[in-house]
């Protein structure tokens, strides 16, 4: 019988979707503040003078915000709910990795040659790698320790193809 795994939803479906451009306007509308700021109180003059230096500051600061708190939340997110509504499917012969925009992914169980956790983990949560190869074709997918029950499926895995899972 298939043993079914499935990563939980925490964010509405919309947001999965379109969280980057909510982002993204975001950014962009701190980086327009930052810009009103300048028009609005800026000197514009050719000299280099002390008002111009700190509102010259301001928009660099502005800057650095409005691209880079979008782009760490948004790798954050991916990192930590990349997978929510995705789904394993564990069966006799197969593993089957269903996302939730019904992308689907399978390796044979015969094919699994290496269950390891990725080395370095530069968004959490770490991967754990499941790498399938026949002859000289290689094929993998990832599954994070967010799903529930990722143990077990590891440990069940591990039996049906007798490869260790090498976790740190």
């Amino acid at each position: 019988m298939p043993e079914v795994f499935n990563y939980p939803v925490t964010y509405p479906s919309w947001w999965m979707d379109y969280y980057y451009l909510f982002t993204w306007a975001f950014g962009m509308l701190l980086l327009a503040l930052g810009w009103a700021v300048f028009f609005r109180y800026g000197k514009f003059t050719y000299g280099v003078d002390l008002g111009c230096l700190w509102k010259s500051i301001v928009l660099v600061l502005m800057t650095t915000v409005s691209l880079g708190v979008p782009n760490y939340y948004n790798t954050r997110f991916v990192g930590e709910h990349g997978q929510d509504g995705d789904s394993v499917k564990l069966s006799s012969d197969q593993l089957l990795y269903l996302d939730r925009k019904g992308v689907e992914k399978q390796l044979k169980l015969a094919d699994v040659n290496a269950i390891y956790q990725e080395s370095i983990t530069y968004n959490p949560p770490p991967k754990i790698y499941i790498v399938a190869a026949k002859t000289a074709v290689r094929d993998s997918l990832f599954i994070t320790t967010n799903l529930p029950g990722y143990k077990r499926l590891l440990s069940e895995l591990s039996q049906r193809t007798g490869v260790p899972a090498k976790l740190r």
